[in-house]
């Protein structure tokens, strides 16, 4: 077969991939690579060092900075689209007639430019973001940032009219699929879950003690499903949560000290943060936000007993029924209290392996993805 091509746009540098939108870019590029892709990666630079390790998967990588600041800022376009623009991306791209990979409408902002008119171009899709950031608003307890995140939401959506020219479009989440496909009629859409860390189901049989939560707490969103989790569903329970996740801000850890029975881990390592998933008798995981595809929900469903959610977690994925799902706290109280009765075995682990490597294996859904790009180019 002839060498196979492909440039990718991505919003920010993904080494190391310790949070969501970089996870699903640093282990695409690894799948590539390992499949014979070859790879020009394209990063915006703004709070992560350039990486030599991304050497090691990419034929080249570039690193542009971004424009922050109130220029940025005070554009019609959306702040995370109109930062992330650069003539030397531009000039880049236009070395060569290979595919181009946008990665999140963040990096979109030369999809529809002029000059790369006749290419191929695919739009990797991550959230639908005006719902997004209308959630963040929603969840956000600060005046100026929720008025912020309202108003970019509103340019978000008028702006995501550049979807249009691309040529493909990769949706995280079946629901995500079915919005793109309403948006742009006539348009190809598939359903690409997200590339993640874990190839092989890893899970302890037996029971553990304890139940864990676990996210980025700088974000408003796991900030508001940790105080909820802590107050309405283990507030009066006899059973232990363990929070974990980065910075989390001085009012959730003056929040959290009123309940004996919840313990908060600030900034575990990754090493921790494994054994505190594989150790916990149910990994419980909310969100009020129905966009997406939650990595951290498949993190826990590789490496962790029982998963409670509610089903904002699992819209649009065929997740469900390895998940426990309540739709209320009272629901969510109920299962839990079962979840910590039970103890996982081995035929309930075999069926979350046959589940995960149908939908959820790098390799798959990398041969997927190549399938996709080598059709558009033949």
């Amino acid at each position: 077969m002839p060498e196979q091509h492909l440039h990718i746009v991505s919003f920010d540098i993904p080494w190391p991939p310790n949070y969501g939108g970089v996870i699903d870019v640093f282990y695409k590029i690894r799948a590539l690579h390992a499949a014979g892709v070859k790879i020009r990666l394209h990063c915006f630079e703004y709070h992560r060092d350039p990486a030599p390790e991304l050497l090691e998967f990419c034929e080249e990588v570039h690193y542009y900075p971004r424009k922050t600041g109130i220029i940025s800022a005070i554009s019609l376009l959306p702040y995370i689209t109109f930062s992330r623009r650069s003539e030397e991306l531009l000039r880049n791209l236009q070395k060569d007639d290979h595919p181009i990979l946008f990665e999140g409408l963040h990096s979109c902002y030369y999809l529809s430019h002029r000059s790369l008119r006749n290419r191929v171009k695919i739009y990797r899709e991550s959230n639908i973001e005006h719902q997004y950031y209308y959630h963040l608003s929603k969840a956000e307890k600060n005046l100026f940032r929720k008025v912020f995140f309202r108003f970019s939401g509103l340019k978000l959506k008028a702006y995501e009219k550049v979807l249009a020219f691309s040529t493909l479009m990769l949706a995280v989440s079946r629901e995500d699929a079915h919005y793109l496909s309403g948006r742009f009629p006539g348009h190809r859409v598939e359903y690409l879950p997200s590339f993640h860390h874990d190839e092989e189901v890893c899970i302890r049989p037996g029971k553990g003690d304890y139940a864990l939560y676990h996210g980025n707490l700088t974000i408003a969103e796991n900030i508001r499903a940790a105080e909820y989790l802590a107050a309405r569903v283990f507030g009066d329970s006899s059973h232990r949560l363990v929070i974990a996740g980065l910075d989390p801000p001085d009012r959730l850890i003056r929040f959290l000290e009123q309940y004996p029975r919840v313990k908060l881990v600030a900034n575990p390592t990754d090493e921790l943060m494994f054994r505190l998933i594989r150790g916990a008798q149910v990994n419980v995981l909310v969100t009020f936000q129905p966009t997406g595809l939650k990595l951290k929900l498949l993190n826990a469903l590789f490496n962790g007993r029982f998963c409670l959610v509610n089903p904002e977690m699992i819209t649009g994925t065929e997740l469900g029924e390895l998940c426990e799902v309540g739709k209320s706290a009272e629901e969510l109280r109920d299962l839990l209290k079962q979840c910590m009765e039970r103890s996982f075995d081995e035929a309930t682990i075999a069926r979350r392996r046959e589940i995960l490597s149908k939908w959820h294996s790098n390799r798959e859904n990398c041969k997927k993805l190549i399938d996709f790009v080598s059709l558009l180019t033949s």
